[in-house]
């Protein structure tokens, strides 16, 4: 079935519906991964969004129950060249039509990739309408220039309520802004004793769950779309050690009196070379992100940074001179991509117990 996606320039594509037969409206990005499609469709950071996939073709080795990053995705559209019918691996159980078809989530194949792509890059993201051919395109043009973009996903993929994913080893905080799976699975692997609590979470709430350590995890959209985290950051630090990822590494900034803005078409993939500053090594490391933090902004601030990015010298990595706090703008975790920066999770292990022992020297 033919269908089409109409930018906000005026552009249109016009390809071979699957999927979902909804009509569907979002902002339109890129990732440049070419493998993990599985992961990148159900990761809460792209919520709200239609993901261009740049990678010729996608689905060859289908779906299956154990790469989900979520249970419900929440991105708008899945755009690609080709999408597979028969895929072919020992672990696939279903087919990437299928489990758009079981999500409610619209896709499109067959349209020139690499020309939208280069449109995002000279133009910067765009908002568009996934559609059939039948709409007077115009009328969507004019009402995608006049749409304001939702500025609401952390809450739509934030959990509702805490729950615990025991442990018996150091007890983590981990405050879900739109959370991956793989963050979690992490800490499980070092027998963390974890809390996940929603994002609405008071500093007061969190010290009475008497932490080791807080994690603040990736997540969607503008960081100052969600001032109140910000606020709960700013009183947490010095009280126990904190690591941010993604998101969380934004509102860290942020917190200590840093600024972030939005970048032209973002960061998403998974071969993105960050350099830690400190020891000279690089990094190939899964990004998914739409803002960087300011780093003429962090000048005064008690904030150093120690990852760069080597593509355009963003702010990767930034740490608290005083206080036991770090964050990182990539993904550690990986879920798709290399897992080159896993250490990090280590290195918050050994900043909980540090923390721990000084506490004990100062009782």
């Amino acid at each position: 079935m033919k269908r089409q996606l109409i930018l906000e320039d005026g552009t249109i594509f016009i390809g071979e519906g699957f999927g979902s037969e909804e009509e569907t409206v979002g902002e339109v990005v890129f990732n440049t991964g070419m493998t993990g499609y599985q992961e990148i469709l159900s990761d809460p950071s792209y919520c709200g969004q239609m993901i261009t996939l740049t990678y010729p073709l996608i689905g060859n080795y289908g779906i299956n129950r154990d790469d989900f990053e979520s249970i419900q995705p929440s991105i708008k559209a899945l755009i690609v060249r080709e999408a597979a019918d028969l895929p072919s691996n020992f672990r696939s159980e279903s087919s990437i039509d299928e489990l758009l078809k079981e999500k409610n989530i619209p896709g499109l194949s067959g349209i020139d990739t690499r020309k939208l792509t280069r449109l995002i890059r000279k133009h910067g993201t765009l908002r568009g309408k996934l559609t059939s051919m039948e709409v007077d395109v115009n009328k969507v043009v004019k009402s995608l220039t006049e749409m304001v973009l939702p500025r609401d996903q952390v809450k739509r993929v934030s959990t509702p309520t805490p729950y615990p994913s025991p442990g018996r080893g150091k007890r983590v905080v981990l405050v879900d802004f739109g959370m991956k799976h793989g963050i979690l699975r992490e800490l499980n692997r070092r027998d963390c004793d974890v809390i996940v609590v929603p994002y609405t979470t008071s500093f007061n709430v969190i010290l009475s769950l008497h932490p080791d350590g807080v994690m603040l995890s990736n997540g969607p959209g503008d960081p100052k779309d969600v001032p109140d985290s910000i606020e709960m950051v700013r009183e947490l630090l010095g009280k126990v050690p904190v690591f941010g990822i993604c998101l969380g590494h934004q509102l860290f900034a942020l917190a200590c009196g840093g600024d972030t803005f939005k970048l032209k078409f973002g960061h998403r993939g998974s071969n993105h070379p960050v350099k830690n500053l400190h020891s000279g090594t690089v990094h190939i490391t899964a990004q998914n992100h739409g803002y960087t933090v300011d780093p003429a902004s962090l000048a005064g601030t008690a904030l150093e940074i120690t990852h760069t990015a080597l593509n355009d010298g963003t702010v990767e990595g930034l740490r608290h001179k005083t206080a036991p706090a770090f964050s990182v703008q990539y993904h550690p975790e990986a879920s798709p991509g290399p897992e080159d920066a896993n250490g990090l999770f280590d290195q918050f292990m050994t900043m909980m117990e540090q923390f721990l022992k000084e506490e004990v020297i100062h009782a």
